[in-house]
């Protein structure tokens, strides 16, 4: 019983400290939604959304620059975990979770869904990027940025814009404003699609508007049936977006 009391003790402190601890003020603040299958992640000081991929700033004794996540979900229970970063936490419907990661050293670490969530649950994968300060600011800066499209691909927009890609996803300087799937404004500065299901070419990109069942079977976007000649002007429009 001394021994349990003591481990008790130990991890309650333990777990008092990491969830008491307040944002300083010049903090990163992260808004993160997961999604089946896909994790989104929001900027509000930035006005930015992007989809699976987290930049955050190095935080240094110099300059210290904790990024602090609020975690939702949209539909079921989730859990973000970065093992290299922070312990597991529960993304749970209609409730806000908490928790804050502190790396010193750039680079990129891995992460994903660890709880289960349904078909493609071990294909609902995230990469955090630390970044030194500069790099960060520029990365806000770009995200910030329009997508600017050369005119030779305005005809593959307009076949965007005409189908129902824009019910379901955001794209900044367009008429697509969906939230249902991940938004597309600077799509090819993403690594990966389908929450890391494929590297991020424009052949995947292809395979995957013509059936993401393909590469994700069970993921919740139709195949949209798209003759070849029209696939090809959106995949050439698309893969501009970076």
């Amino acid at each position: 019983m001394l021994i349990v009391l003591v481990l008790f003790l130990a991890t309650a402190r333990t777990i008092n400290e990491l969830q008491v601890e307040t944002a300083p003020e010049d903090a990163l603040q992260v808004t993160v939604v997961g999604h089946r299958w896909w994790w989104e992640f929001r900027y509000p000081e930035y006005g930015i959304t992007t989809a699976n991929e987290l930049h955050i700033p190095v935080s240094t004794a110099a300059r210290p620059r904790p990024t602090f996540l609020r975690l939702l979900s949209q539909d079921v229970v989730h859990s973000f975990w970065v093992p290299r970063l922070a312990g597991k936490t529960d993304v749970v419907p209609n409730r806000a979770n908490a928790m804050w990661i502190d790396s010193s050293q750039p680079g990129l670490y891995l992460g994903q869904c660890a709880e289960y969530c349904g078909t493609q649950h071990a294909h609902m994968l995230l990469r955090v990027y630390v970044h030194p300060e500069d790099e960060f600011e520029r990365w806000v800066a770009h995200q910030k940025s329009p997508d600017v499209a050369d005119a030779s691909v305005a005809s593959g927009r307009a076949i965007f814009e005409s189908t129902a890609c824009i019910n379901c996803h955001t794209l900044g300087g367009t008429v697509a404003d969906g939230t249902y799937g991940p938004s597309l404004s600077h799509l090819m500065s993403r690594a990966t699609i389908g929450a890391g299901v494929a590297t991020n070419t424009a052949a995947n990109l292809r395979a995957w508007v013509v059936d993401p069942q393909v590469l994700k079977p069970g993921a919740r976007m139709p195949a949209m049936k798209l003759d070849e000649a029209d696939l090809d002007r959106l995949v050439d429009y698309l893969v501009t977006l970076e």
